[in-house]
């Protein structure tokens, strides 16, 4: 047992989110670098530098410079294992990031410090204060002109309803931006050299009043180094980890990950204070990291991963035990036995086959269709995690085929797309027509781009104007439910799980069929059940 909780103590799991275009994926590469794990860097958008980020396999993600799908990453760093999950910023992707959240346990947010807090930011970190995920923030792009150090610190904690506590600062802005000062060691780091993709020699400082600091960065620049030092320690609280962990307060940090300031100072204290894996809540009882009995649950699928072998990952995050290959592990919803030859891990841009992992890792399990997000796995107990979110979708269009012979690769890829959670598809009973239901209206691009790419399939959409999918819970063999179903035929579809739904055109629709049948009852969110 106690090379269980070694293990454990080792792990370090979180996500990083940010409204688009704040420099996510550009972190995510530039934690990988100062990790080690990779030897230099690709740039999510940029002419100069060729290769593309780890983090983005897609190619849709490298031609737009934007992230689509939650990516996993591993590095080893200071005796400890740090699994990542790089998280689309971008609205129309939200589902696949607040199912992610689910999978951490703490988050990295970046701010760009021009444009400061904007509107994803705000939800996604009410996300995470509702689950008291513990949070980091990251200022970034400092190598460009922007707010002000002390506004920016003000904007987040009325914006985000934070309390901040700044354990990094920055010596100058844009073109002056010479280094930040680290406040959680108590030195300066000063960059001479602008290697972008590769880590730089630093010289550092350990005494804030050693008169060098002043010939290296100017005088100017030093007093007010150190006036502003003097007002972080008269305004903002002493960082205190238990205040951290409860998600009451968090620390910030400044830098430049394109220009990897402040980076590894981010990564040195995240080491320090992050916590490890987190017990759970299941249906049943609290599950703890450190028993003995293995549990873990399904918050992604993700197929074609790999485009020479259509493969399909179910993406595991184990809570309790340890994981192991070729052993027996219960589904539970299904109520059967499974075993997985080749459960994957994710080491930066390389996937390999392990023996075992342990609470906190993200496995990657081959799927042939046995999974659905918000699955459990155990090790033959019967319980299920909770908190698995999902949506409504709020855009609905009608999906053809394009290519008549091509009917088969459509299906599978709409089938395998759906169980994604990339979208939802509806067949409407009385025609057997398919529509697809999304949260965001570029989703309907992604769901093209992939089913040519992957699949081999073309399509084309035809618009529909629907307001809500309702799902309908009722009894099937009663008047009242006959009465509703002749009168709504036209309206009511089934989705990928066979589950009766009612597509309503506005919500006064809604209002009068509930008047009408009220013992028909009308579900505005479609939960991953298990049933």
């Amino acid at each position: 047992m106690s090379d269980l909780i070694k293990e454990i103590q080792k792990r370090k799991t979180f996500g990083i989110i940010s409204h688009p275009d704040a420099g996510k994926t550009t972190l995510t590469e530039k934690l990988l670098l100062f990790g080690g794990a990779i030897q230099e860097a690709g740039a999510v958008k940029s002419n100069k530098i060729k290769k593309g980020a780890t983090s983005d396999f897609m190619e849709i993600e490298r031609q737009r410079g934007i992230s689509v799908a939650t990516s996993v990453l591993a590095f080893e760093y200071r005796d400890h294992k740090i699994n990542i999950l790089d998280t689309p910023g971008h609205k129309d992707f939200a589902e696949d990031t607040y199912r992610t959240l689910t999978a951490v346990d703490s988050v990295i947010v970046v701010i760009d410090v021009a444009k400061g807090v904007e509107e994803q930011t705000e939800k996604l970190v009410q996300v995470c204060r509702m689950r008291n995920i513990p949070m980091l923030v990251f200022i970034n792009k400092l190598d460009r002109e922007g707010k002000d150090a002390f506004d920016l610190l003000d904007e987040v904690e009325q914006k985000l309803g934070l309390t901040v506590c700044p354990l990094s600062l920055p010596i100058g802005m844009g073109s002056d931006f010479q280094g930040i000062y680290n406040i959680w060691e108590n030195n300066i780091q000063l960059f001479l050299e602008e290697k972008k993709q590769k880590v730089g020699d630093s010289i550092k400082f350990d005494d804030i009043n050693d008169t060098s600091i002043d010939d290296v960065i100017g005088e100017k620049a030093a007093a007010t180094l150190r006036e502003e030092l003097d007002l972080i320690q008269s305004v903002y609280p002493e960082f205190n980890r238990e205040d951290y962990m409860k998600g009451d307060l968090q620390p910030v940090f400044f830098g430049s990950a394109l220009n990897n300031f402040g980076v590894r100072e981010l990564l040195d204290a995240f080491i320090d204070i992050a916590p490890m894996p987190q017990p759970k809540e299941s249906d049943t009882r609290l599950v703890k990291p450190e028993e003995s009995a293995f549990t873990g649950f399904v918050f992604k699928i993700h197929a074609n991963m790999d485009p020479k072998h259509r493969d399909r990952l179910a993406f595991v995050k184990i809570v309790s035990g340890t994981f192991r290959r070729n052993e027996n592990y219960l589904l539970v919803r299904e109520g059967k036995k499974m075993k997985f030859s080749s459960p994957n891990a994710f080491f930066a841009d390389k996937k390999e086959v392990v023996e075992e992992s342990f609470p906190g890792d993200i496995v990657g399990l081959h799927d042939t269709g046995s999974f659905r997000i918000g699955d459990t796995l155990t090790g033959g107990e019967k319980l299920s995690f909770k908190g698995i979110p999902s949506f409504s979708p709020e855009h609905f269009r009608y999906i053809n085929n394009n290519d008549p012979l091509k009917a088969k690769q459509l299906a599978k890829g709409i089938d395998q797309l759906m169980d994604e959670g990339v979208a939802q598809l509806f067949t409407l009973e009385m025609n057997g027509r398919k529509i697809i239901g999304t949260v965001g209206a570029l989703q309907y691009e992604v769901i093209q781009y992939r089913l040519e790419h992957e699949y081999g399939a073309k399509c084309t959409y035809e618009p529909l104007s629907m307001h809500k999918a309702c799902w309908v819970e009722a009894d099937e063999k009663s008047e009242e439910f006959k009465e509703f179903a002749r009168l709504k035929q036209r309206f009511l579809a089934r989705d990928k799980y066979n589950q009766l739904v009612f597509l309503a055109d506005s919500s006064f629709t809604i209002h009068m069929t509930q008047e009408k049948f009220p013992n028909v009852k009308l579900h505005f969110i479609s939960e991953f059940r298990e049933s």
